[in-house]
């Protein structure tokens, strides 16, 4: 609730002022006394009880002058209509699911750590149409740009690695995520392209696929995701069991740099899992859709029911202080 003229509100000053008046006329005044040998006769006088009603006129009084000064301060109830209007954008995600993005260099590994990064940054998103594209020695669509954020969740969450035979055929995953985009209808498309490694496999080279991706107007942002020098990688060992292999990372930044700066993309090295969540953090702050907000406020107004309960109780007083106690003589 709000007030249209809360400076009424200094009204109420008065009224610790009314109040004190009353009782300094009711309990300062001297009283003339008459002594009596005893007062049970005229306690059983018809009008008596009239005597005790003065406190009612009061209350009814201070009331109906508080409920007034609310009344002239208007409260207000505020509607407010919000409308937005948002052009979004398509993103399709691409993610490397070759069998080096099990190395832990990452935490828990590459691979769990690309997969949650991604499912923070499509939590954040409003209004795009985002798919998703996993790639190893073929690529395939795992979803194509949708506003359904839940069913894109679901799938990355079910995702797992092994279901493609290895090898890391980058420029398929940009070719197949150009395939997805190539026909949306909005000003703005983008492919965020995660990797850990060197394309090695395919029928298209990374550099030719972004030159497409240039013809369509799609921007490629680009991820190498591992650490420099060697990273821990899991081997399971029928003997020893589960034991460790330090592997050489091997990432084509010259080769993610070039797609990304052809289309007007831009390349980052993720070396840890924290500077993988604020290549995403800056990716969504570069790519924010564009939203136009209209905002409608009226106010319906209140005072009436404070205006109303105020002349009622007022009448009340004045009734009750004419009709009821007009027979009660005052000391």
């Amino acid at each position: 609730m709000e007030w249209a003229n809360p400076e009424w509100f200094w009204a109420l000053l008065l009224l610790p002022v009314v109040i004190g008046l009353y009782l300094y006329r009711f309990f300062g005044k001297k009283r003339a006394a008459l002594s009596f040998s005893s007062l049970d006769d005229a306690k059983r006088l018809p009008g008596n009880w009239k005597s005790h009603l003065h406190w009612l006129t009061a209350l009814f009084s201070w009331a109906g002058l508080s409920l007034l000064i609310i009344a002239l301060a208007r409260p207000q109830e505020k509607l407010t209509t919000i409308e937005r209007n948002a052009e979004g954008i398509d993103i399709v995600m691409v993610i490397d699911i070759s069998s080096s993005m099990r190395a832990e260099d990452l935490q828990p590994n590459r691979f769990e750590a690309a997969r949650e990064v991604a499912k923070q940054f499509v939590d954040k998103r409003v209004s795009d149409r985002i798919g998703l594209v996993t790639f190893a020695m073929k690529s395939f669509t795992v979803v194509p740009p949708t506003l359904d954020y839940k069913l894109l969740t679901q799938l990355l969450e079910d995702l797992e690695m092994g279901i493609i035979e290895d090898g890391t055929a980058i420029g398929m995953g940009i070719a197949t995520a150009i395939n997805r985009l190539k026909d949306g209808e909005t000003k703005s498309k983008v492919i965020i392209l995660l990797t850990d490694g060197q394309n090695n496999a395919g029928e298209i080279d990374p550099v030719t696929a972004a030159d497409l991706a240039v013809t369509y107007g799609i921007k490629i942002y680009t991820i190498g995701a591992g650490t420099r020098g060697t990273a821990p990688y899991p081997i399971q060992d029928p003997i020893f069991g589960r034991r460790y292999q330090n592997i050489e990372v091997n990432i084509d930044e010259e080769m993610l740099t070039s797609v990304a700066q052809l289309t007007g993309g831009k390349y980052y090295r993720a070396t840890d899992t924290e500077e993988l969540i604020n290549v995403y953090n800056e990716i969504d702050e570069l790519e924010k859709s564009e939203v136009e907000e209209l905002i409608y406020t009226d106010y319906e107004e209140e005072y009436p029911l404070y205006l109303g309960l105020s002349f009622l109780l007022l009448a009340l007083a004045f009734t009750t202080d004419r009709f009821v106690l007009r027979s009660v003589v005052e000391a």
